[in-house]
């Protein structure tokens, strides 16, 4: 099994003393430790280290900061036969009652239909496509694409339940949803790479929502600046109405401590036209029309 790890020492060996408790036979797997540092530039180029050391026909992968049930690596194996080339796990993420925003978007990864926290691939399979594109520098959208790569190779991927995963969510900082922002723009290199896949799997339609706030505030700074004091209300106005909207459903089934509320208030002024900035520069930076 291969996992990247930077910089977080506690959290690895809380994973590694999860896989030391394994019910598969200790003789029948290897733990590769990759260290994704400064000079890694992300963790595809850290997982493409691992595997291609791997003795083993069959690559487990999984995250620094994951505990592996008992039972993942005996389970996951199990799944596999000789029409199989991948198989997923369960990722289980337990969140508080009222989670946080953050908390919340983290637990999504419990319904991603490919995750690197939690998957097995044949070696050669991984070798027939290249394994992770090391263009995704960030970890963000490395393992959806090696999904729709494995989709286009015509590799079989089924799903293992009963691999399990337990994926604690990190403490974060406040505003931590700001700085994420700069992930968006691998958003791009994945739309340019599998349109149809990206439209039918990740999203559907553009963030219109993103893209009207940050055009109202455009116009208002602009409207200020020029002394049109009527366009400047008009927009400024339809600004807040949008941002305040945008929010509330930030907002809605979530924590509502005042730090929790004042971090929704202030990030969500942020957020559009942070997105929307990362948007561009992916776009740019990838060269394909992506919004």
């Amino acid at each position: 099994m291969v996992i990247p790890t930077c910089g977080r020492p506690e959290l690895l060996r809380r994973c590694l003393d999860a896989l030391s408790r394994q019910t598969l036979d200790p003789s029948r797997f290897e733990v590769i430790v990759v260290d994704d540092g400064p000079t890694r530039n992300g963790p595809a180029v850290a997982r493409n280290l691992g595997w291609r050391r791997a003795r083993a026909p069959i690559v487990a992968f999984t995250d620094d900061d994951t505990e592996p049930a008992p039972g993942w690596l005996e389970h996951g194996l199990a799944a596999f036969t000789d029409e199989v080339d991948a198989v997923t796990g369960r990722v289980r993420m337990p969140l508080p009652e009222v989670p946080t925003d953050y908390e919340r978007d983290a637990g999504g990864l419990e319904r991603g239909e490919f995750v690197t926290a939690n998957c097995f691939l044949r070696g050669s399979v991984l070798e027939e496509v290249g394994g992770f594109d090391e263009n995704f520098r960030l970890a963000w959208r490395e393992d959806s694409d090696l999904q729709f790569r494995l989709l286009q190779h015509g590799a079989r991927i089924r799903h293992a339940p009963e691999a399990i995963v337990l994926h604690p969510v990190r403490p974060a900082p406040w505003g931590v949803s700001v700085r994420q922002q700069r992930k968006v723009m691998f958003d791009a290199l994945l739309f340019k790479k599998h349109r149809r896949l990206y439209r039918e799997r990740i999203r559907s339609a553009p963030r219109w929502d993103y893209y009207a706030i940050t055009a109202c505030l455009i116009v208002s700074v602009a409207c200020l600046l020029a002394g049109q004091e009527k366009v400047f209300l008009a927009a400024g106005g339809l600004w807040l109405a949008l941002t305040a909207r945008f929010c509330a459903q930030r907002l809605r089934g979530t924590a509502r401590t005042w730090s929790h509320v004042i971090e929704m208030a202030l990030t969500s002024m942020l957020i559009p036209p942070l997105a929307v900035f990362w948007r561009v520069v992916g776009a740019l930076k990838f060269r394909v029309a992506f919004v």
